[in-house]
């Protein structure tokens, strides 16, 4: 059996595999916090999918940690009927539940917490929720520190009154305890400020405060150690954070890094794509050989191979998948039979559209925050299906109704993958630097799902040329994109073929937001009205992606997800 499948303890705690979902904010709950059947809808899909470990979302303990809006509330009491039931559900799933208790500190605002915040000391913290400003903190006394810490041992309780197996406790990235470790952050010179010692002192004490109030129930102990930025906290300090924690009653540690303030920029707390896979294990293999707690190892583990070599090797002791089990719920059961997983692209898509915002989404699943709106999933049964187009909506479709279905897909190429490859040639893919081994491996794997399902590829067929191929077929899907107006195609790919995207000036060129909203939107038309002539009387003709529309990847591989799966799905 893969080293990933079996189970570990935390504390008192199985854990069914190795496998942990970390916390990320969703954006489904209410205004005030509740949980509502979009955030279970959520979490089960994760849940049923295999997770081992399903980290609920940051939740803050007192009012005045809130960070974002429409975050799920633990501060106070009337929120435990939803957490309960959420809980119910993860268990009844066969997943364990945990949620991380996390106060934003001084990186919240009045408008969004509705108090004035708090933090070690006043200084500026830029906050982008929806909106940018820069935003004052209160210093906080030592009397706001014991109120503060109090807050999260009652946290605590509620979580275990709720059901919760174990909680998190939030020391990362730039939030309240990691605001206290960084010295460009904490000027304080009490016994919360200045040396190391002292400047760990407020986490260390929330720590053992949440295991008084909850013995017996497993704490978990994420900590940024190195925060990539001068005044930040250095590695060699993080570490020795890690060692305290540990000796303080941490059941686990779940080692990660960066902070908002990182630089080149913030992004480096969720490695995009450029970066290289287990950006961060090193520093969880190092924690590891200093402690006798496990260790969870988070940033950029989505591959199967990678992510099973950390453990098999002693690196870590459990993988946390973030961004990966939004892009496929199914990981775990997939690597349980074998099956090709559904790569995220780490292009952090689905975490800046949430900071503009917007609910939690992914630009390669259609479904994620969308749960409730794929629960009565009728995909076609018992049909020929011919898809036009290997672009990421063609193959999109293709892999969904596999099952049960016939399915081949043409493609005038000799490859697939379509106009998706070039995005990784741009220098931009969304707002992080592009990296062609991204798509590539995205590409690769859905083909391979595709193929392991039974769908049959005809590379190199142009159906404009042979219409007579697509005669048998009981369903036409038109994925055939988009293209270039004014013939400027074959200019534009050439420029990224050549590299030439990536050198000045052309790089300012495609980075800048006027050409890069003609030249994946103005500049393409849709091309299903050529492809709608080839329909025979009685073939159904659905059409998804760009062919509809020119417009984003997230959208036209959106519409390969409700015209597969949605049983009234309009066909275009």
């Amino acid at each position: 059996m893969n080293i990933l499948l079996t189970a570990a303890q935390i504390g008192s705690l199985e854990v069914p595999n190795r496998i942990v979902m970390p916390a990320m904010t969703t954006r489904t709950a209410d205004e005030e916090g509740y949980v509502t059947d979009d955030t279970i809808a959520y979490y089960l899909a994760r849940a049923q999918g295999g997770v081992g470990l399903i980290t609920v979302e940051m939740a803050s303990p007192e009012k005045v940690g809130r960070h974002r809006r429409r975050e799920v509330g633990l501060y106070d009491d009337r929120f435990l009927p939803g957490l309960t039931r959420l809980v119910d559900e993860i268990h009844r799933a066969g997943s364990t539940a945990s949620i991380q208790l996390g106060h934003g500190g001084g990186h919240t605002r009045l408008d969004i917490c509705g108090e004035t915040p708090i933090a070690p000391s006043a200084i500026p913290h830029p906050v982008y929720e929806t909106t940018f400003e820069t935003i004052v903190p209160e210093e906080m006394t030592k009397a706001q520190i014991a109120v503060t810490i109090a807050a999260h041992a009652a946290a605590a309780v509620r979580a275990r009154k709720a059901g919760f197996d174990c909680v998190e406790i939030h020391a990362a990235h730039g939030y309240l305890i990691s605001q206290f470790h960084a010295p460009f952050e904490n000027r304080r010179t009490d016994a919360y400020g200045g040396s190391l010692e002292n400047r760990a002192r407020f986490g260390l004490e929330v720590l053992r405060a949440v295991k008084a109030a909850v013995p017996g129930m497993p704490v978990v102990y994420r900590l940024s150690v190195e925060d990539f930025f001068p005044g930040g906290l250095p590695f060699d300090e993080g570490r020795q954070i890690a060692l305290w924690a540990a000796d303080a009653g941490a059941d686990a540690l779940h080692v990660t890094a960066g902070h908002y303030r990182s630089l080149p920029s913030a992004q480096v707390v969720l490695p995009p794509m450029t970066f290289p896979d287990a950006t961060f294990l090193d520093f969880a293999a190092a924690v590891k050989k200093m402690i006798r707690v496990p260790v969870i190892a988070v940033g950029r583990l989505g591959d199967p191979a990678v992510a099973t070599q950390a453990v098999a090797a002693g690196k870590t002791d459990f993988v946390a998948l973030g961004r990966t089990l939004i892009a496929d719920p199914q990981w775990v059961a997939k690597l349980r039979r074998g099956e090709p997983v559904r790569r995220c692209l780490a292009c952090n898509t689905c975490i800046n559209e949430m900071r503009g915002g917007a609910r939690i989404g992914c630009v390669v699943n259609g479904a994620a925050g969308r749960e409730t709106m794929f629960v009565d999933r009728r995909p076609p049964r018992g049909e020929r299906i011919a898809v036009i187009g290997a672009g990421p909506a063609g193959l999109t479709y293709a892999s969904l109704v596999a099952a049960g279905n016939e399915v081949t897909v043409f493609e005038k190429d000799a490859r697939a993958g379509g106009a998706f490859r070039y995005a990784g040639k741009a220098p931009l893919f969304q707002e992080v630097a592009a990296s062609e081994a991204s798509f590539e491996r995205y590409i690769g794997d859905l083909v391979a799902a595709c193929t392991r399902n039974g769908v049959k590829f005809r590379f190199e067929c142009d159906v404009a040329d042979q219409p007579d191929v697509l005669a048998p077929f009981d369903r036409l899907v038109i994925a055939t994109g988009a293209r270039y107006r004014l013939g400027l195609g074959t200019i534009a790919t050439n420029l990224l073929d050549w590299g030439a995207a990536r050198s000045r000036p052309f790089s300012q060129l495609f980075s800048a937001p006027m050409f890069r909203d003609w030249f994946y939107y103005k500049g393409r038309r849709a091309t299903a009205g050529h492809f709608r002539q080839f329909a025979k009387p009685g073939q159904i003709v659905t059409v998804i992606g760009d062919a509809v529309r020119a417009g984003k990847s997230k959208e036209a591989i959106a519409s390969a997800f409700e015209a597969a799966l949605l049983p009234c799905a309009p066909s275009q």
